[in-house]
């Protein structure tokens, strides 16, 4: 402290430095991650995390979809590839990573179980694609998965709640299952021994949006992916509110009172809508 919070953004070049090829002056970039510093009028980045977008995408929602969306590209098509026919389980089935999750591996052909808290989270997480709906605070998330599968358990399961569904989401795994954990949400899991992992041949893995885009061209083929989503209809995005730059603090009020929902974009004052 101080410091410029924000972590993904939309923009316009104003200039370039010299002898920089594939971007100039006027156009309508977006990026996600690094560097840190996006709630602000003007902002200096690094030409490799600069992402063309498309003259025919809504820049509000690409500013609300970037990190959200490039999370979800890299775990269904990259971490653990989702194919047509598998069975897969996303906890946190209504939030944003969770609802562009359920809506791409639908429309890959997965069958997708969620884990939500609220009767109106189940609506959405259904909206959103999911076959099967599991209201955690009801219902004990293993025995219904248990049951949706008759025993045989789930391919992949992608858990970004960590401590309160760990275990869980191991025992909910087939032979030779991914465990997919990004996120910890409720806090990190208690140790575990490799051995745990034997008696089914399971795979842990805790990945990280930064090392999928390492390179140009990996960053560059997943935002293309993610953009064909979007335009196509395949990932609905919900950008439910929309607040002046200058009220980001009252933005993060109403987060922190749970008085929003889908996504928050904020717009400096002097952007015209």
């Amino acid at each position: 402290m101080p410091f410029i919070p924000g972590r993904e953004a939309v923009g316009v070049v104003t200039a370039v430095g010299p002898g920089l090829t594939g971007l100039k002056v006027g156009d309508v970039v977006a990026y996600a991650g690094n560097p840190m510093g996006s709630y602000i009028e003007m902002q200096i980045l690094p030409a490799s995390v600069a992402v063309p977008v498309p003259p025919s995408m809504d820049p509000v929602v690409v500013a609300s979809v970037m990190l959200k969306g490039l999370t979800a590209q890299f775990l269904l098509r990259r971490c653990f590839k989702v194919q047509s026919g598998q069975t897969i389980l996303v906890h946190a089935a209504a939030g944003g990573v969770g609802s562009l999750l359920c809506q791409w591996a639908n429309a890959l052909g997965a069958t997708v179980v969620g884990t939500v808290s609220t009767e109106a989270k189940a609506v959405q997480a259904k909206e959103d694609g999911c076959h099967h709906v599991i209201i955690y605070t009801q219902k004990d998330f293993v025995t219904a998965i248990n049951k949706i599968t008759s025993g045989k358990g789930v391919d992949v399961v992608y858990d970004s709640v960590g401590k309160d569904t760990f275990q869980g989401s191991l025992s909910c795994l087939k032979t030779r299952g991914y465990m997919v954990m990004f996120g910890q949400s409720s806090g990190m899991p208690d140790p575990i021994p490799l051995s745990a992992l034997a008696p089914k041949s399971l795979f842990l893995t805790r990945p990280s949006l930064f090392q999928y885009t390492e390179t140009r061209d990996e960053l560059l083929e997943a935002a293309g992916e993610l953009f064909a989503n979007v335009a196509s209809g395949v990932l609905r995005v919900r950008v439910n509110h929309k607040y002046p730059l200058s009220q980001a603090a009252k933005a993060h009020a109403d987060l922190e009172n749970r008085k929003t929902t889908g996504s928050v974009v904020l717009i400096p004052d002097n952007v015209k809508q």
